[in-house]
């Protein structure tokens, strides 16, 4: 089973002490890159919920320093795990019993430093987590609260430090003396005491905005704190907590008010200033390490770099997606920068200049308000080559491999440059790829305009030299008038292809292309065109599909069946009604049947058979999606689960099943979640001996994760939820970092296992040369020196041959 697509954004990511390793919250894993390569290294996996936060160790001493490679992790599944992610190993579990949202850990660094005294060795994280049964009389549902935790000794400390409405995000200082949230539109900040923390009972500084607060950050060094807020603004107070009292003519201690510019009330801070340039919710602030810059950034994909002293600023704009968060390493000349489109950018400092990305599988396009009921866009994928096709927000296709879990390449369709923060007006509304991936076929939309300005393209692209490069061969503009395009399927074998219209035909399309060589490049001449069209009595089309070998075009007028000959445009037959506009149809394989599912108020699956054009079996079910095998007689479905099943209250809202199409059985059923928006294919295997070059049937989900498995293994039959974000890689060449044992003496001789002989825990083994072999093994397993001595001298020793006399 292959597993993958998680976000590699869910939360911040974390530098090791070095710089070399960016640690990353993947699904409840937490995967370990080089920042050299920017490859996967290795994996922590343990937790059986989503991982929220990393804390890692700092090294005690010089860089370099051994022992170092340790983190905590805290996840959903209310646990917080210590780990050495060199090695890697779980070394310590601490169970708070409620999904933590949020961990910081104050002392984490005097504790590293290895201090005499008991107080300093403990460690104490700040917690913020989920209560989701908690209820509080008289006042709104509050499921987040702030606690204190001892991880020396796995003991909760005190009561509640705060209760928040819904859990938030932790932020702490460099120093760990400040920890703080943001609260609605207030800041709530601790200062966090020296000696051991035996109770909650710690001074809460509030700072207070006319608006809400969405992130904040403190000050290296000094009394200062940043924050922004949802419409774009960010606030600085300097000297918090650092009220002045005075006494007034009766004795008594008030607050010195003084003069404090921009500070609202009784906030304890010397000043407060405003600045503003982003039109969105700020996402992210940071100061940098020189301590006279702040960074910010928002849904516009510039980062915006602020002087602390005069309030000017410079910008690093086209990042290209929405910005979430920003990490600072401990080497100075690195940081990273998280987007929305699960990519993750290293930057050189401070020029801020992309040297290296990690990129994930992109989320997916949501169209839920621009075409009613179809809530996602249809994806492409190379059965050949295990490779999908995936619209993503900037008018491009991804090509990502699901077998080895990487990004491939990226393929402009729409010639328009991306701004986050505009509009969608355009988008491309469906990608298919023809079953050898030779052909690809892309429809794009954009969306009229107080009623005028619509306008639907069909393009038919064509493959290059190298998997996932496609060139642009023909565009069609307003290929069915101004319908849209339902559905668009490839005829295998063959040139050819089949778009489906709502305004009731269907148009067959032939490839008349010749290819001129023209030095080192393959230059297309010719195209695409139109050579037949056909309908039954005006009734959308709704889907498409061709037979095995390319002799039978299914056409489905929304609760019927057309069969057609492709090659002279004529009707050969119909099958009966669905309950349902059909959405999809399939062929399985080279048999007699055909496969369809509708949608709409009145759902059902049925396999029709051809030969006498009568329904063979079928299932009241809702259906998300289908697909056959080509050379086979599977089938596999992936069906929603009814709202009334209890179990759905576990996110397994849907499953997939696999038939044998002759038996309307299932052969096997898995229990999956996030189905809605789920797609289903078979695609070649290329990783050969996994599962004896067998189909393996992909199953991605309405997030884009991802499970490869083999549906014909009884050992595979268990819930498909992905708990790994990607197969390991390994080290890159300049990786090879040695640990323990090797570090300190270098790496211990090979063995060769196969030269292994059966008595190996015998220490002394008679051979032909057994001065090579006698004294081998451990010194207390050795026999002892009496019994060697004789065997060691007789080695050395030439013995005499002897002699026979023969008498006479």
């Amino acid at each position: 089973m292959i597993v993958g697509g998680q976000s590699l954004v869910t939360s911040s990511p974390v530098f090791s002490h070095d710089g070399k390793k960016l640690l990353l919250c993947t699904g409840s894993t937490v995967s370990v890159f080089s920042t050299t390569t920017g490859m996967l290294i290795t994996e922590l996996e343990g937790h059986t919920e989503r991982v929220t936060s990393i804390v890692v160790v700092p090294v005690a001493g010089t860089v370099g320093t051994k022992f170092s490679n340790y983190c905590w992790t805290a996840s959903l599944d209310g646990m917080i795990f210590y780990w050495d992610f060199s090695t890697p190993d779980l070394l310590k579990k601490v169970n708070v019993q409620l999904p933590v949202r949020s961990m910081v850990i104050p002392n984490i660094l005097s504790a590293s430093l290895g201090r005499s005294d008991k107080a300093s060795q403990n460690l104490y994280a700040f917690i913020s987590v989920e209560d989701a049964n908690k209820e509080v009389e008289n006042v709104k549902h509050v499921r987040g609260s702030i606690q204190i935790y001892d991880l020396t000794n796995s003991t909760h400390v005190g009561g509640v430090l705060a209760e928040t409405q819904k859990p938030e995000t932790l932020a702490i200082s460099k120093s760990g003396e400040f920890v703080g949230i943001k609260k609605q539109q207030q800041l709530n900040i601790w200062r966090v005491p020296n000696k051991n923390l035996k109770s909650v009972n710690m001074k809460k500084l509030k700072l207070h905005h006319t608006r809400t607060l969405s992130c904040l950050a403190f000050h290296p060094t000094k009394c200062i704190v940043a924050a922004g807020d949802v419409s774009g603004r960010i606030l600085i107070w300097r000297g918090f907590g650092k009220m002045r009292y005075s006494q007034d003519g009766g004795g008594k201690m008030k607050i010195d008010m003084g003069d404090r510019p921009g500070v609202r009330g009784e906030d304890d801070a010397d000043s407060c200033s405003t600045w503003h340039w982003h039109s969105s919710e700020i996402k992210f602030l940071m100061f940098s390490s020189d301590e006279a810059h702040l960074f910010s950034g928002a849904k516009e994909g510039v980062i915006v770099v602020w002087q602390l002293d005069t309030g000017n600023k410079t910008y690093k704009p086209n990042i290209g997606s929405p910005l979430m968060y920003f990490t600072d390493s401990p080497d100075p000349s690195l940081s990273c920068v998280s987007c929305e489109d699960n990519q993750i950018h290293l930057l050189r400092m401070p020029s801020m200049d992309i040297i290296k990305s990690i990129s994930g599988i992109k989320p997916p396009l949501i169209l839920s308000e621009l075409q009613g009921d179809r809530s996602h866009v249809m994806i492409g994928c190379d059965r050949s080559n295990g490779f999908v096709a995936l619209p993503t927000k900037d008018y491009r296709i991804q090509f990502f491999s699901l077998l080895d879990g990487t990004d491939i390449s990226h393929l402009q369709v729409i010639e328009r440059n991306y701004d986050p923060v505009d509009e969608t007006t355009v988008f491309i509304s469906l990608v298919e790829v023809s079953d050898d991936g030779s052909m690809m076929c892309t429809v794009e939309e954009k969306l009229p305009e107080m009623g005028i300005g619509g306008l639907i393209s069909l393009k038919f692209w064509t493959r290059g030299s190298h998997t996932g490069q496609y060139t642009l061969s023909t565009i069609i503009y307003e290929p069915h008038n101004n319908a849209g395009v339902s559905d668009v399927a490839f005829c295998p074998g063959r040139s050819m292809a089949v778009s489906t219209s709502y305004c009731g035909n269907f148009k067959v399309w032939v490839n008349n292309s010749s290819f001129i060589h023209s030095g080192d490049e393959i230059q297309e001449k010719g195209g695409w065109r139109c050579q037949s069209v056909g309908s039954y009595r005006e009734i959308p089309m709704t889907a498409a599909a061709f037979s095995g070998d390319g002799s039978v075009l299914a056409v489905a007028a929304e609760t019927k069946i057309t069969l057609w000959d492709p090659l002279n445009n004529v009707l050969v037959a119909i099958i009966g009604d669905s309950l349902g506009p059909i959405r999809r149809l399939a062929f399985v394989g080279s048999s007699e049947y055909i496969m369809s599912f509708s949608a709409g108020t009145k759902t059902d699956l049925v396999v029709w058979n051809i030969s006498n054009l009568s329904t063979h079996w079928s299932y009241k079910l809702l259906v998300e999606d289908i697909c056959c095998t080509r050379s086979e007689t599977r089938v596999a479905v992936l069906a929603l689960r009814s709202s009334s099943d209890k179990s759905i209250s576990t996110g397994k809202d849907g499953m997939v099943l696999v038939f044998d199409v002759e038996n309307p059985i299932p052969v096997s059923t898995w229990f999956v979640k996030k189905a809605k928006g789920g797609r289903l294919s078979f695609i070649n295997n290329k990783l050969g001996e996994a599962t004896d070059g067998k189909l393996l049937l992909a199953y991605i989900n309405g997030e884009h994760n991802y499970v490869l498995f083999d549906p014909s293994d009884v050992k595979e039959r268990e819930d498909l939820i992905p708990k790994s974000a990607r197969r390991p890689q390994s080290y890159a060449h300049d990786e090879n970092v040695s640990h323990g044992y090797a570090s300190i003496y270098g790496e211990l001789p090979s063995f060769d296992l196969t030269k292994a002989r059966s008595s190996d825990n015998i220490p002394f083994v008679p051979s032909e040369r057994p001065w090579e072999t006698i004294f081998s093994g451990s010194s207390h397993a050795l026999p002892p020196l009496s019994k060697l001595c004789s065997p060691f001298l007789e080695a050395l020793l030439k013995k005499a041959e002897k002699q026979t006399v023969l008498s006479q």
